[in-house]
């Protein structure tokens, strides 16, 4: 089972902030918004009302699912209740899609850098990840040409995995991109696997496309949701598996039997937060965008180093003038401070499945507040300057 790249250095983090060390958290994207108090409300109330806490259904509340169907309709997915199944985070979600479409010894072709935990996941299902290499932080992370793919195509392929607005690139994919992979997946009769945890998170005036809205993908296309980023709601746990794909549906829903229900509690919250108002996220929106401006320009502004613009989620990825950023991160963690503070980011090598890939960058997630941004960044900027490891 691989080592999780964002949480990894967590002993050292801790050690530092023993130490007296304030620590910037850029390495995890645990948003510092605040969860909405009204659907934390309704938790509380229903649990004055409630006499037993009971198990809901596999597939998660009826009420819940025919509310989330409203809330895609809004977004241009027209689904219906029953092709929601209700999942125990967003990793439960990716779990039952390669689960139900995949056999042992079954591959998917993932564009690299991914979500490090694709990994995990893979590996809990011994399916194998085939990664698309093809990409590169010179290009923003554009998808690959059609034939990188084709290419990577072999008889025990099932399906292709992506995450729009990526999650470490913060790349979004375009409506022609999509289309692409949509005549890849008809043409070989392959699933595609669409993580869109970030839905909410597009800059400068670009739109989200679902791969759950392309013509011809009704049979093919899974899309797999969660509530964390989108309500800063990281530990309610609740995600969602999405699809047309009747069969697909059924037999996910041996593995929702099979692990009872998603919780109780925390699908309340999430029932709540579709009726939140229509304006909600426009102020966190801006406070996003503002924050990824304000993270880019001073990395940009840093010698030696390469960071492409992101076009949602809330990450970048920048290229260190280092020897190797899994060293560097925890010397920062270890050797490193600066007026009192450093900062913890995620070595970008985890993200890759290509061995020796990402060994120069990191990912960081803008998810503090700009005062903080900036003092995170005073930290790396001072830092590189006296790496011992850095390169000229």
């Amino acid at each position: 089972m691989p080592p999780s790249p964002i949480r990894k250095l967590v002993p050292f983090a801790e050690a530092a902030k023993a130490r007296g060390t304030r620590v910037f958290h850029l390495n995890i994207g645990q948003p510092d918004i605040e969860t909405p108090r009204s659907i934390m409300d309704a938790v509380a109330s229903a649990a004055h009302t409630m006499p037993v806490l009971e198990y809901s259904h596999s597939a998660g509340f009826e009420s819940y699912r025919k509310k989330l169907a409203g809330y895609y309709a809004k977004n241009d997915i027209e689904v219906n209740h029953n092709q929601i199944i209700i999942t125990t985070g967003g990793s439960e979600a990716i779990l039952f899609a390669v689960m139900s479409c995949m056999d042992a010894g079954d591959e998917i072709i993932i564009p690299e850098p991914f979500y490090a935990n694709y990994n995990g996941f893979a590996t809990e299902s011994d399916v194998r990840v085939v990664p698309i290499a093809r990409t590169s932080i010179h290009s923003g992370f554009a998808l690959p040409p059609m034939d990188a793919f084709e290419e990577a195509i072999t008889p025990r392929t099932r399906a292709i995995m992506i995450c729009n607005p990526n999650n470490p690139t913060g790349y979004l994919y375009s409506k022609e991109e999509l289309e692409t992979l949509r005549d890849i997946c008809l043409k070989y009769d392959l699933f595609l696997f669409a993580d869109e945890a970030y839905r909410e998170f597009c800059y400068d005036g670009r739109k989200h496309y679902s791969a759950l809205s392309l013509e011809g993908m009704e049979n093919h296309a899974i899309l797999l949701d969660t509530i964390s980023k989108r309500y800063s709601a990281c530990g309610g746990r609740i995600g969602a598996l999405v699809t047309k794909n009747q069969e697909v549906l059924d037999t996910a829903m041996k593995f929702a039997q099979a692990r009872l229900s998603p919780p109780t509690f925390a699908q309340i919250l999430a029932e709540a937060a579709t009726e939140l108002p229509e304006d909600y996220f426009n102020g966190v929106h801006a406070q996003y965008s503002n924050r990824r401006d304000a993270l880019v320009s001073r990395l940009q502004a840093m010698p030696g180093v390469i960071c492409p613009n992101p076009g949602g989620a809330f990450y970048a990825m920048a290229q260190l003038p280092v020897d190797d950023t899994e060293k560097f991160c925890q010397w920062l963690l270890e050797d490193f401070s600066h007026n009192g503070a450093t900062v913890m980011m995620a070595p970008a090598a985890g993200f890759y499945a290509t061995a020796g890939r990402g060994r120069d960058e990191v990912r960081l997630a803008y998810v503090l507040d700009e005062a903080d941004i900036h003092a995170a960044m005073d930290c790396l900027e001072a830092a590189l300057k006296v790496y011992p490891g850095r390169l000229s």
